[in-house]
């Protein structure tokens, strides 16, 4: 029998996808999680097989910080991270921390038990619909040290952009106005020489501002 630890903000995305694993008989589900602090904890009590990790948890930790804390901790576990997000700045963010799946939210509920049964065998499992070649080239450039430009606040804004803050929120953690936090997205995007937010959140991935 595979434990698995589910992880994701939505409850209604969490019991999707328990419904689809109760199909499979050597699948069982013991645990879920709201946020990547709870992630851990859980982790911890169930000591599941496989955690299946959403990315984009806007409250508490980011399913890449975590998945990195349980990898640090708990190696044995396999992570595959869950996300609709599949621009490559994120996939060479999840290699890097050395997540051991990365499957796309809207992939087919085969997908995702044959992910499962992949990592919990030892292997890895990236379905992400890139060609092989770009594949193997962003493993080989695992943890290659990056350059930044931006300064610790800019930094800081830009990663609360990733993890999906709002302008409005991020104000009101960094406690300054969301002028500012406008402001200082435009002044980093000028730095970079970016025309769009989603570029600013590629560069941010790239930079390991979520690590």
């Amino acid at each position: 029998m595979i434990n698995v630890l589910l992880v994701d903000d939505h409850v209604l995305i969490r019991k999707g996808i328990a419904l689809l694993l109760e199909n499979h008989v050597d699948i069982a589900v013991v645990g879920e999680a709201n946020d990547g602090e709870e992630a851990i904890q859980l982790a911890y009590q169930t000591d599941p097989d496989v955690i299946l990790m959403d990315i984009s948890i806007p409250n508490g930790l980011d399913g890449f910080t975590a998945t990195k804390e349980i990898k640090k901790n708990l190696p044995h576990i396999k992570v595959i991270l869950l996300t609709m997000h599949d621009e490559v700045a994120y996939i060479q963010q999840a290699i890097d921390i050395e997540a051991d799946g990365y499957i796309l939210k809207n992939s087919q509920g085969g997908i995702m038990y044959e992910a499962i049964l992949s990592v919990y065998h030892g292997k890895t499992y990236y379905e992400v619909g890139l060609p092989q070649e770009q594949l193997e080239k962003l493993f080989k450039n695992k943890g290659n040290p990056k350059t930044d430009v931006l300064s610790t606040r800019e930094r800081e804004i830009v990663r609360l952009t990733i993890l999906g803050y709002s302008n409005i929120q991020i104000a009101e953690k960094l406690f300054i106005s969301a002028k500012t936090v406008e402001n200082h997205k435009a002044n980093s995007m000028k730095k970079l020489n970016l025309k769009s937010k989603a570029e600013l959140i590629q560069y941010g991935i790239t930079n390991g501002y979520i690590q």
